[in-house]
């Protein structure tokens, strides 16, 4: 055997010129690699597709949208009670009081009213220290605890008014027309606002 055979080669091949045998490695090993990676990858996504149609089937996916959209509001809780409950139409009476020059408006308001439910007391011109006197669309007066109950209510049906609590201990409220007055809410705006009213004011 010649000195220029490399080691193992028993003599088999015999080195000529200045070319040598160049050492593979097996390709084997390669596929086997592969194939492992592969195997890894297809069953992590099999695992990831399981469990997205687990969750459409069982509704799980639209609860999680659901919840972001409500975590996206910060603060807001849907299960918070109102502020406070407000009394129905039917439970207030309100006096009518008109304020300005023209002829027949507390009368016409009072029967509006009436029509969306409220009970009626006093209708007339209104007291020598609002005749004449109330630039705005109206003022709503009554006691204390009326300010957000009663005169929440009422208010909801003449927009711009301005409340305003007196001494008075019954549970009647007034309606002083100003000069500004030109009619009522509109029922169903006036339906919104006491809607919104009654919501959580955190959400």
């Amino acid at each position: 055997m010649s000195m220029l055979t490399p080691p193992g080669m028993g003599g088999k091949y015999r080195i000529t010129g200045d070319t040598y045998p160049r050492m593979r490695r097996p390709r084997q090993r390669r596929r086997i690699v592969r194939l492992a990676i592969a195997s890894v990858v297809a069953l992590g996504m099999a695992g990831w597709g399981t469990t997205q149609l687990i969750d459409v089937l069982s509704g799980n996916a639209e609860g999680k949208k659901n919840t972001a959209k409500t975590a996206s509001k910060p603060g807001c809780d849907p299960a918070a009670a109102p502020v406070k409950a407000l009394p129905e139409p039917g439970q207030i009476k309100v006096n009518v009081y008109n304020a300005t020059p023209r002829v027949g408006l507390a009368k016409s308001t009072a029967d509006e009213l009436k029509k969306r439910g409220f009970v009626i007391g006093k209708v007339g011109n209104a007291p020598a220290a609002y005749d004449k006197k109330v630039p705005g669309a109206g003022i709503l007066v009554g006691s204390a605890a009326a300010t957000d109950g009663s005169l929440t209510v009422l208010g909801a049906q003449l927009k711009g008014a301005t409340p305003k609590a007196d001494e008075r201990k019954t549970a009647d409220v007034d309606l002083i027309l100003g000069t500004a007055f030109k009619e009522l809410s509109v029922r169903k705006e006036a339906a919104q606002t006491l809607a919104a009213l009654s919501k959580p004011t955190n959400c």
